[in-house]
């Protein structure tokens, strides 16, 4: 990655818990030549409950057991998590299949969503098999590096 991408997406990282607590639907920030934007996505129709809930997410404990403020999957589940800050796509079109649903079995390596940073879309493949349990990011949302996206049954 280049010089610029980092700086924007260090840029996000700073910002987005700040734009999280502000309760502001926009923030947008110069420095120079950088410009970060950030925006609540606008709901169209009322999401279904499932997922509307507040539903705790976090990402699988495998570097030392790090905290973060997304909590732990549970009992004898994965979760898949956002290696990047970026816009949360679950199919590949609007329109199209979701990649994965709840309750797919999905095998390792199985791409499961794309997430869009600066124009470009990242596949977001999952590291284990198992069974889809929980979809946790919703369609057009931003999504923070280490949020969990999906949770997985891998036993």
């Amino acid at each position: 990655m280049n010089a610029p991408a980092d700086q924007v997406l260090a840029a996000i990282d700073l910002l987005a818990p700040v734009f999280e607590a502000s309760g502001l639907d926009e923030l947008e920030v110069e420095a120079g030549e950088l410009v970060v934007r950030l925006a609540r996505p606008r709901v169209v129709q009322p999401a279904p409950a499932a997922a509307t809930a507040t539903i705790p997410a976090g990402p699988t404990s495998g570097a030392g057991g790090s905290v973060t403020p997304y909590g732990e999957p549970a009992p004898g589940m994965r979760f898949v998590t956002a290696p990047l800050t970026g816009v949360w796509y679950a199919s590949p079109s609007p329109g199209a299949r979701p990649y994965v649903q709840e309750g797919d079995e999905i095998g390792a390596g199985a791409v499961v969503g794309l997430i869009e940073a600066m124009k470009l879309f990242n596949e977001i493949k999952t590291d284990v098999a198992g069974r889809v349990t929980r979809i946790l990011a919703e369609r057009g949302a931003l999504v923070k590096r280490q949020q969990p996206l999906i949770e997985i049954d891998a036993r």
